[in-house]
C-alpha cells in the first residue's frame, strides 16, 4: 500500500539530440539496428527514464554531466547510449556498439561536443 503523500514515479521524457541540420544522429543509429538490439536499447533507455537516477549495471556516469546507458544486446554484442539530463529531459546524445573494454575517447568527446552544443 501505497501512502498519499508518497510521489508517485514520473518518468522523465526522453529526446534524441538534433544538430543545427536537423538530424537526429542516435535515432538514425538506432533506425540501421536489427530489430531485436532496438528493442534492447529501448527497454534500457525506457528503464532509465522511469527510474532516474540509475545506477550500475544500467548506467554509469561518465563524468562532465554526462551518463553511459549500458545494454548487452541479445546478438552478443553491446551497445552504449551517452546522455546528459537537460531541462528536466534525458538527451540521447551518441549511440554507438561498444568493440573495447573502455570507452573510447572519441565516442565520449563526440557526446561532450554535443551536450555543449545543446546547451549553447
Amino acid at each position: 500500500m501505497v501512502a498519499e503523500d508518497d510521489p508517485q514515479p514520473q518518468k522523465i521524457p526522453l529526446i534524441f539530440f538534433r544538430t543545427r541540420a536537423g538530424s537526429e544522429p542516435v535515432r538514425e543509429w538506432l533506425k540501421e539496428l536489427p530489430e531485436a538490439e532496438r528493442q534492447a536499447i529501448g527497454k534500457d533507455l525506457l528503464r532509465a527514464q522511469w527510474h532516474w537516477p540509475v545506477g550500475m549495471p544500467l548506467c554509469r556516469p561518465m563524468g562532465s554531466g554526462l551518463w553511459e546507458v549500458r545494454t548487452d544486446l541479445p546478438t552478443k554484442r553491446t551497445a552504449r547510449v551517452l546522455l546528459c539530463l537537460y531541462r528536466k529531459h534525458l538527451v540521447a546524445l551518441h549511440g554507438f556498439i561498444k568493440k573495447t573494454r573502455t570507452t573510447p575517447d572519441e565516442d565520449l568527446a563526440l557526446a561532450r561536443r554535443r551536450k555543449k552544443e545543446l546547451e549553447e
